[in-house]
């Protein structure tokens, strides 16, 4: 393994979360300028996620939001983490991507995952469920075939303006994703939801496996982790608690409800205690000092090339107070 050393690139994702409160709109409004001063504070690529029928997750048209977050900023990269390619087709897909760096050349990502709806009545409404997970791989060669104007699954079909474009594309981990990234010759991103072992099994095995492409000609590891900076660790604490509690009550109660404030959450269940304190042990938070020892440690174990930030919280001044704090420690 290539060893890796801080600081590297500091990218984030944004799922365009509902504080209570708040609408939906608002949600998404809010990604809009956050993404703006993420680039003011030099974070290297800005990406926005796709959940279906989620009360406390308002980005649900990814492609469309990173469109307007495209064009209401400059310079720094846009992209999905990611689109969900099991509910769309991939020739849409690429329609949409190749408009996108039409629009903005070299400017866009395209990030492709392949999770279905969060419940069945999601996956029903969608019309897609394990079978179209199953075709992943499938769909993302055709997909590329696209791109370079040869697809061999539907002979003599074109995608414009995409033909000929170029669109770095990244695979999200999830199951058999980092299979398919090596597979495919394509970026991975990943993060330690089996804890940093198994991540560190599948980057390796990841790198091992590598193809080259036409869009990577190496391996490209991108590891996502949450991460909170503030002026003490409880402080810090504090501020990836919303999200968290809220993770762990999607998957428990099976909805994901708007973030709250730390003081204001509801007493978790025995069940829920142990595996909001499993989640909070693969974030990284704390002072400045210790993140950046923290992230050193990550970036050095992994060999990753870039980080993946995805920290939300309720109170939206000290979330960007974070942000801001952490882009320095890049520098």
């Amino acid at each position: 393994m290539e060893r890796r050393r801080w600081p590297v690139p500091l990218s984030v994702l944004d799922r365009s979360p509902v504080r209570h409160g708040e609408d939906a709109a608002t949600a998404v409004r809010n990604t809009v300028e956050f993404a703006r001063l993420l680039e003011q504070w030099g974070y290297h690529r800005f990406w926005v996620a796709e959940h279906h029928g989620v009360p406390g997750i308002a980005g649900s048209a990814p492609t469309v939001l990173a469109s307007t977050v495209a064009a209401r900023t400059r310079r720094i990269r846009v992209g999905t983490g990611g689109v969900m390619l099991p509910n769309h087709r991939p020739l849409v897909v690429a329609e949409q991507f190749g408009t996108l760096e039409a629009l903005h050349p070299g400017r866009i990502d395209m990030g492709l995952g392949r999770s279905v709806g969060f419940t069945r009545r999601e996956r029903d409404a969608l019309g897609a469920g394990k079978r179209e997970a199953e075709q992943f791989g499938e769909h993302i060669r055709e997909l590329l075939g696209y791109f370079a104007g040869t697809s061999t699954v539907h002979p003599g079909v074109h995608a414009y303006p995409t033909e000929g474009l170029r669109v770095p594309a990244f695979v999200l981990a999830t199951g058999a994703g980092s299979r398919v990234a090596a597979e495919t010759g394509l970026a991975l991103v990943i993060a330690s939801v089996s804890g940093v072992d198994t991540m560190v099994e599948h980057i390796d095995r990841y790198r091992a496996e590598f193809r080259p492409s036409s869009l990577w000609s190496r391996p490209h590891v991108t590891v996502s982790v949450a991460v909170a900076v503030a002026d003490t660790r409880e402080q810090a604490r504090r501020l990836l608690l919303p999200e968290a509690w809220s993770l762990v009550y999607s998957r428990t109660r099976g909805v994901f409800p708007p973030l709250r404030s730390p003081d204001d959450l509801p007493t978790p269940t025995e069940r829920e205690a142990t595996k909001l304190a499993e989640a909070m042990e693969r974030h990284v938070y704390g002072t400045a000092a210790t993140v950046r020892t923290q992230l050193s440690e990550l970036v050095d174990r992994t060999g990753a090339d870039e980080v993946l930030v995805t920290m939300n919280t309720y109170d939206r001044t000290a979330q960007l107070d974070s942000y801001r704090r952490l882009a320095e420690l890049a520098r």
